[in-house]
């Protein structure tokens, strides 16, 4: 719950609890609660979980005042009854907060923008329509962040977003519009920074059902680091997509069988990362064009010759797909890689680049699946592999900001049982590490190759 949220609760109980008599003071405290309530609506804005704490604090405030001025003679409302109200009514806004994107730690502010972009060689394949691939990007990058500079939200289009998630995780369309208020530590098309050498350059894939701003926390923390990160928006993949002209196009259920036992699951599976693994590749061409550009926010500013890629999922096994064909990848990171999309030219051939993965420990100890068969048959065909590890008590959206949702997020599947916080420390620490390690050549402890520095770990391969 945000500051004033919390407050108004607080101020409640404190009034509800007291022993009567109550003092002057005590009494005022409902009062005091519904201007607090309105500073909430002016400052942090309104949701639907904070309703019944919205209702009951008026209701309380004209009782506590009736009592002082002495026009009725109501018998305390703070009974059991009440005092277990509050608490339900505190209970549904804490249970469904307003998710906060932790702070990054690098040195560099960070500044985000979003663009569309369209591949006149490539058609669509998802839409129905004759019409060529388009696709959303957004960007994190170093900044130099004025006062001026407006926050940006987690997710653009909240509105369209939020209830297209819900839906995904089996909850009402309804239960995550406070999405809409959700900012993040950085700022909407601030300037890119400058230094010294230009900015690597870092990729990131969604899995199926996914969104590009899945992943922010760690779009941050390196941004933070000086690395320009770029998530792609795979259109019709993704849980929804929303163009700028106002055309919605939501996730195409037929672009990956349902049933995985379908006869014909690899060959659909392969068509659609076949796709991202394009997206990418025409992204990457755009931006060595805005990279040389006059008058390009990025002009100068980004080094494509170190230009790595990572994804989760799908997204991961369309990371391996592309890097195991364009050899513009300099370095592949995934994290639970979804390999039955992947094509068995890659699989037989492996990766050149230095390569890390990732898994949760249900993928991990899911080791009869399809997927985990063919990464064991693709790893020893990677010839720079770095390792592979499973981190103890997560699961397979532990590596998103999904579990930010809700403290119940074990609860609701969107996460293992290992504390959030530590599942960030231990998974931003290799993600970083990692590209520092390949495109930055900086020395790093974490891949000396026991991987023992976390106790949580296990090297895997």
């Amino acid at each position: 719950m945000r500051p004033l949220e919390i407050t108004i609760p607080i101020l409640l109980g404190v009034y509800l609890l007291w022993k009567h008599p109550r003092p002057f003071p005590v009494r005022l405290l409902p009062a005091l609660t519904l201007i607090v309530t309105l500073l909430h609506f002016a400052v942090e804005g309104y949701r639907w979980q904070m309703i019944p704490l919205y209702a009951l604090a008026p209701l309380l405030a004209i009782s506590s005042l009736t009592k002082i001025t002495g026009t009725t003679d109501w018998k305390p409302i703070a009974s059991n009854l009440t005092v277990i109200l509050l608490a339900l009514a505190t209970a549904l806004p804490t249970l469904l907060p307003v998710p906060r994107i932790p702070v990054p730690s690098g040195p560099y502010p960070i500044g985000t923008s979003i663009y569309e972009l369209t591949d006149d060689s490539r058609r669509e394949l998802y839409s129905g329509k004759d019409e060529p691939r388009r696709f959303m990007i957004q960007v994190w990058y170093p900044a130099d962040v004025k006062d001026s500079d407006e926050r940006a939200p987690w997710m653009a289009n909240a509105e369209i977003f939020a209830p297209a998630i819900a839906t995904y995780i089996d909850l009402p369309p309804f239960f995550l519009d406070h999405l809409a208020l959700v900012s993040i530590p950085a700022y909407k098309n601030a300037v890119v920074a400058s230094a010294e050498a230009p900015f690597p350059v870092i990729f990131f894939s969604h899995g199926w059902n996914g969104f590009n701003a899945q992943n922010t926390g760690q779009a941050l923390e390196l941004a933070s680091r000086g690395f320009v990160v770029v998530g792609v928006q795979h259109t019709y993949g993704a849980v929804v997509t929303v163009f700028p002209d106002g055309t919605v196009a939501p996730n195409n259920p037929t672009a990956l069988p349902e049933r995985s036992s379908d006869p014909n699951y690899e060959e659909v599976a392969r068509v659609l990362v076949d796709q991202w693994s394009g997206d990418i590749a025409f992204l990457l061409d755009q931006f060595q064009s805005l990279e040389t550009e006059a008058g390009s926010s990025f002009e100068g500013k980004l080094d494509l010759e170190r230009v790595g890629v990572y994804g989760h999922s799908t997204g991961g096994g369309a990371a391996i797909q592309f890097c195991g064909t364009d050899p513009r990848c300099k370095a592949v990171l995934g994290m639970d890689p979804f390999m039955r999309p992947v094509s068995a030219e890659v699989i037989t051939n492996g990766v050149s680049q230095p390569a890390f993965f990732m898994f949760s420990q249900n993928w991990a100890d899911d080791t009869d699946s399809k997927s985990n068969q063919f990464f064991n048959q693709f790893y020893p065909n990677a010839s720079n592999g770095l390792g592979v590890i499973s981190i103890d008590g997560t699961a397979h959206f532990d590596f998103s900001d999904l579990p930010l949702l809700s403290p119940i997020a074990p609860q609701l599947g969107l996460k293992g049982p290992l504390n959030g916080k530590r599942v960030t420390e231990i998974t931003n620490a290799y993600l970083v590490d990692f590209f520092e390690l390949t495109l930055q050549k900086t020395p790093t402890s974490l891949f000396d190759g026991d991987f023992t520095q976390f106790e949580e770990v296990h090297k895997m391969k």
